[in-house]
Parts: C-alpha cells; sequence; structure tokens
C-alpha cells in the first residue's frame, strides 16, 4: 500500500470524488453531494493499491488548532481492509505536522458507516458547525492528537 499526496486534478483521484459522488446521492436520493476542493488550503492523500488509486482524504486548516477532514472516500471493493484506518492516520499525521492539536469531521447522518467508522477511530461527538446542509442534518465528531513528549 502506498499513500501518496496527489491533486484532485489527477485524473485517478478525479474518478474517486466522481464515485464518492455519485455514492452519496445513491444516499440522499438524488441530492448532490458536498463541493470538492473548495478549500485552497486542502493537502489530499490518495491510497494506490496494485498500481490502483483505491481511497482519497484530505484535511485542511479551521483554525490555528484545529484541522478539518474532507472527503475520505474508500472504493466499496477495498472497504474493510484497513484502508480507510490507515487513509485516516495518515491524514492525522498531516494534521500532527501542520501544528493541529484537533482533527474534526462532519458527516451525515445517513451514512451510519461512517459514524462507526469514526467513532472506532476515537473520534466524539461535538457540536455542528452549520456548514453544508446545516447543523440538524449533520453529524460532527473531533478527535485530540497526542501531544508531544
Amino acid at each position: 500500500m502506498l499513500i501518496q499526496s496527489r491533486p484532485l486534478a489527477d485524473p485517478e483521484v478525479a474518478a474517486l470524488a466522481a464515485a464518492e459522488q455519485r455514492e452519496l446521492r445513491e444516499f440522499t436520493g438524488g441530492a448532490a453531494g458536498r463541493d470538492i476542493g473548495t478549500h485552497r488550503d486542502t493537502c489530499w492523500l490518495t491510497v494506490v493499491l496494485a498500481g490502483r488509486a483505491v481511497a482519497y482524504g484530505g484535511i485542511r486548516v479551521r483554525d490555528d488548532d484545529t484541522g478539518e477532514l474532507e472527503h475520505l472516500y474508500v472504493r466499496p471493493a477495498y472497504r474493510r481492509r484497513g484502508v480507510g484506518r490507515q487513509l485516516l492516520a495518515a491524514l492525522e499525521e498531516l494534521a500532527y505536522q501542520r501544528g493541529h492539536s484537533l482533527v474534526r469531521v462532519e458527516t451525515g447522518p445517513y451514512l451510519s458507516v461512517a459514524v462507526t467508522f469514526f467513532r472506532a477511530c476515537g473520534y466524539e461527538p461535538v457540536p455542528g458547525a452549520g456548514g453544508p446542509g446545516g447543523g440538524l442534518y449533520r453529524r460532527c465528531f473531533a478527535k485530540r492528537l497526542p501531544v508531544p513528549a
């Protein structure tokens, strides 16, 4: 497994983003997914297995202390193999290197698998930020990163 930085313009990353948006439309009954790449400070990571991009996600600056996860997505055929956890760990490490002590993530309540995933990875519920979709339609979580010794 290789985790590398790739821009959203990379054709394989764009294909992952399109697959994610299709899946979100299925979950929401046709509603559009979130905009991708609207934050210039987002750093995107891609998981490559056997030469194929199978997952992507980003971390952006929310404020001086907080990084926010963006669009963590794993192709269905590669789920439940630890790919998402390894990508999440790499994104958390990137947030730590950027000086963040907290990582936040927002997901829709209809994505129960995502809610379960983030809870299993140590994320705790926090009040919503009123982002896209409004606070009533978002589940917000945060995780404190380890303090350096």
